[in-house]
């Protein structure tokens, strides 16, 4: 199917572009050294982003948003350590945890040299949950350029609603089937494409760690208009 239409990429950034999980491992596990304290810290990390993430999904369908991502971080936090009799794990450490960590994150290898090949021939956002402020923090620490940055905060209203990535193509001035969602996440694949995104898969089988336990279920192949294992590959597939 042609993409010659394509004048857009709209980039998730939270999992796409940083590698959360390698973050909020470290900060938990210098937590725990901190306190004298052991656990699996790649799962109690896990545990965050899940919910964290579903404190922000679909967040503005039944009025405005009351909090933003860096919020969520906190007060998930927060619950997480007390459901798992951590209570003793102090401010400093919290706030290392929900604010230092992830303001901090690294980008994926291969997401630098992708996005600087990408913007000679398109318009590059990142559409993303994340605060604008902490995408701003992890692009200047990673060396990104986005042509514009399209974070949820901002919006008004979070995906997975579909009023989240028409008022995103809106921003843009551009029709959906303009617009190319990038995601490593095919419920974010699917909702765009839903109001009329194209859509292109970049695989992340390090999201959730080397662990296959937590790895979400992978799509059949040819279920996105491009399916790749890195921003360079998309890259030179969108050249051809």
């Amino acid at each position: 199917m042609s993409l010659a239409g394509v004048k857009a990429l709209t980039f998730d950034t939270g999992g796409t572009v940083l590698d959360w999980h390698s973050g909020f491992r470290d900060a938990f596990a210098e937590a725990g050294r901190r306190h004298g304290i052991d656990s699996d810290w790649a799962a109690l990390a896990n545990d965050l982003r899940r919910r964290s993430m579903q404190a922000m999904l679909n967040l503005g369908e039944n009025g405005p948003p009351g909090h933003n991502f860096d919020e969520a971080h906190r007060f998930c936090l927060d619950t997480l350590l007390a459901d798992e009799g951590l209570e003793g794990v102090d401010e400093t450490d919290r706030r290392a945890i929900a604010w230092d960590a992830p303001h901090s994150f690294e980008a994926w290898p291969d997401v630098r040299e992708g996005l600087a090949a990408l913007r000679g021939h398109f318009i590059v956002v990142s559409f993303t949950l994340l605060s604008y402020r902490l995408v701003i923090d992890t692009s200047r620490r990673n060396g990104l350029t986005w042509d514009a940055v399209l974070s949820c905060e901002g919006l008004g209203v979070c995906k997975l609603l579909p009023e989240a990535y028409r008022r995103a193509a809106r921003r843009l001035q551009l029709a959906p089937e303009e617009c190319l969602m990038v995601a490593c996440h095919p419920y974010d694949l699917d909702a765009a494409r839903g109001v009329g995104f194209r859509t292109a898969l970049v695989r992340r089988p390090r999201e959730w760690g080397p662990e296959p336990v937590d790895r979400p279920h992978v799509p059949e192949p040819g279920t996105y208009d491009i399916e790749v294992d890195n921003i360079i590959d998309l890259a030179k597939v969108l050249a051809d």
